[in-house]
C-alpha cells in the first residue's frame, strides 16, 4: 500500500468524524500524488433533503475560481493580445473609480495580484444577462481609493471582475463562454458548472449558515452571489476531483490530460513569482498573478481559499512533491478540517509542515499602545471597532453590512491580545477559528491607519 493509499483509507474512515466535530455538512477531499487521484465523500449536499455527497458531487470553489481567471488572462497574454503592465484603460478606456488618477494608472498586473488599491467588496447585482460583468464595471464609479496603486496588498474581489470584463473584451465573448472555450473544454472539466442552470444538471451541494452563534447550519436562502461577480468567483461549482485536473495542467507545464497545450511554460511559472508581501497575519508569505504562495519548511507551496454562501474550498500544491489537495465543503467551520486534513497530507507526500495554529498567549498583557489601535475601520461589508475597557483589555466588535449583513452573517465580539508587533490576535474564534489582524500604516496622529486582515479598511474615526 502506497503513502497515498494510506491516506485514502485514513480519510475514508476519519472524515465523518471531522466534518461531525466541526458541524460541516458534507464535504468532499480529493488528493493528487503524481498521475494518481484519490477521492473521498462524506456527509449531506443539503441538510433539507438528505442528500449524500459523492465524489461526483459539485460545490462552490468561490475565490478559487481567481486562479481559472488569472489564467484565462495569461493565456491572452501568451497569444500577445494582453500586456501586463499596461493601464486597465488601454483595454476598458470605460473605467472609472472615485479617484480618476489611481483609475488612469491601474494597470492588469495590479489587479492580478491585489495591490489595485481600491475598495475590493463589492457585490452589487447587475443582472442574469451576459452584459452583466459590463454593468458591473461601470458600478465602480464611486468606489473609493484606499491608498495608491501599488503601495500594498488588499483583497479584491472587484479588481478580479474588472479583469473579467478585459477578457470578455479582448475574446468578443461573455466570460461564462470564455471559461468553458478555452479551460472547460481543453482539460475535459465534465462536472463543472458557470451558473445554476449548468449546477441542477448535476449532484450540487448547497451552502449552510447558522441562524445564530452555535445554532446547527441551515440551508442558505441563496444559492450563490450575484452573477456580475463570477469573475471573481461567486458561482463556479465543480467536483475536487475536475479541479486537481485543473492544478496537474500547472503541475505540467500548461499542457492539459490530453496533450494539448493550454498555458505556455512561462506563464505558468509567471503566475508564482511573488509580486507582494502580505502582512504578518499568518496567512500566505506573498502573493502571485493569481495564486497565494506559501513558505512552508522552506519550500514553495501555492493555492487559494475560496468562500461563497455557506460553502468553502481548500486548495494547496507542493509542486516539488507533485502533490495537490482540494476540499470543498458546505458549512459550518470547515478551516478546523482542513487544518486537520493538511497537516497529514502535506506532512506525509508533500515533506512540509503547516505552520500551526495561531493561538492567543493568556499570559500576554493587552497591547502596550492601545491609542494606536482604538477607533473605528471600515469597509463595503464590515464596520470594525476597537476599544479600551477601564482595565485596559482591548475589544473587537464587527458589525456586518450591505451584502454581508443580508446573507445573516452574525456580529463578532472579542477581546484582543499582543501576537506579534503590530499583529494582535482574537481571543474567541469566529468560525472555529482564530484570524490575527494586523495595524498598519499612520493616520498622522499615532493611530493606524489601516486594519487589515488580508483586506485593509481604512479608519473612519480620529
Amino acid at each position: 500500500m502506497t503513502k497515498l493509499d494510506e491516506i485514502g483509507t485514513w480519510l475514508r474512515d476519519r472524515l465523518p468524524d471531522l466534518l461531525a466535530e466541526s458541524r460541516v455538512p458534507g464535504a468532499v477531499v480529493a488528493i493528487g500524488h503524481g498521475e494518481r487521484t484519490v477521492d473521498v465523500a462524506a456527509g449531506v449536499l443539503n441538510t433539507a433533503t438528505g442528500v449524500e455527497a459523492t465524489a461526483d458531487s459539485i460545490f462552490q470553489i468561490g475565490s478559487i475560481t481567481k486562479v481559472l481567471t488569472a489564467t484565462l488572462a495569461m493565456q491572452l497574454v501568451d497569444e500577445g493580445e494582453l500586456d501586463l503592465d499596461a493601464p486597465v484603460r488601454r483595454y476598458l478606456p470605460e473605467f472609472r473609480i472615485a479617484d480618476e488618477r489611481a483609475a488612469a494608472r491601474i494597470t492588469v498586473r495590479q489587479l492580478l495580484s491585489h495591490v489595485a488599491g481600491f475598495e475590493g467588496d463589492i457585490f452589487t447585482d447587475t443582472g442574469k444577462g451576459d452584459d452583466c460583468v459590463e454593468k458591473y464595471v461601470d458600478v465602480l464609479r464611486e468606489v473609493p481609493q484606499l491608498f495608491e496603486p501599488g503601495a500594498m496588498f488588499s483583497y479584491n474581489n472587484a479588481g478580479f471582475c474588472v479583469l473579467g470584463r478585459i477578457i470578455e473584451v479582448v475574446r468578443g465573448a461573455p466570460f461564462d463562454a470564455c471559461m468553458r472555450a478555452h479551460l472547460f473544454a481543453p482539460l475535459g472539466l465534465t462536472h463543472a458548472a458557470g451558473d445554476p442552470y449548468e449546477a441542477i444538471l448535476h449532484r450540487a451541494a448547497v451552502g449552510h449558515i447558522e441562524p445564530a452563534p452555535g445554532a446547527a447550519p441551515q440551508p442558505a436562502p441563496v444559492w450563490a452571489l450575484a452573477r456580475s461577480n463570477a469573475p471573481a468567483g461567486s458561482m463556479l461549482a465543480m467536483r475536487a476531483r475536475d479541479l486537481l485536473t485543473f492544478v496537474r495542467m500547472h503541475l505540467d507545464g500548461g499542457v492539459g490530460p490530453d496533450g494539448a497545450r493550454v498555458l505556455s511554460p512561462r506563464s505558468v511559472a509567471a503566475m508564482r513569482v511573488p509580486q507582494i508581501t502580505q502582512p504578518d497575519i499568518d496567512q500566505g508569505a506573498a502573493w502571485g498573478l493569481g495564486w497565494e504562495l506559501f513558505d512552508l519548511s522552506g519550500d514553495t507551496v501555492f493555492g487559494h481559499d475560496g468562500n461563497t454562501v455557506g460553502q468553502s474550498a481548500f486548495l494547496r500544491v507542493v509542486p516539488g512533491k507533485d502533490v495537490a489537495l482540494a476540499l470543498v465543503t458546505n458549512g459550518g467551520s470547515p478551516k478546523r478540517v482542513f487544518r486537520q486534513i493538511e497537516r497529514r497530507v502535506l506532512r506525509e507526500l508533500g515533506g512540509v509542515e503547516p505552520p500551526a495554529t495561531p493561538m492567543p498567549d493568556p499570559a500576554l498583557a493587552p497591547a502596550p499602545d492601545a491609542a494606536r489601535y482604538t477607533g473605528t475601520y471600515a469597509s463595503s461589508t464590515s464596520e470594525t471597532t476597537v476599544s479600551q475597557d477601564e482595565q485596559g483589555r482591548l475589544w473587537l466588535e464587527r458589525l456586518p453590512i450591505g451584502v454581508t449583513a443580508e446573507l445573516d452573517e452574525l456580529p463578532y465580539r472579542t477581546e484582543l491580545v499582543t501576537w506579534r508587533g503590530d499583529t494582535l490576535i482574537p481571543v474567541e474564534p469566529e468560525h472555529g477559528v482564530r484570524a490575527p489582524l494586523a495595524f498598519l500604516g499612520d493616520d498622522g496622529r499615532g493611530h493606524a491607519a489601516y486594519l487589515h486582515t488580508g483586506r485593509a479598511d481604512r479608519r473612519v474615526t480620529r
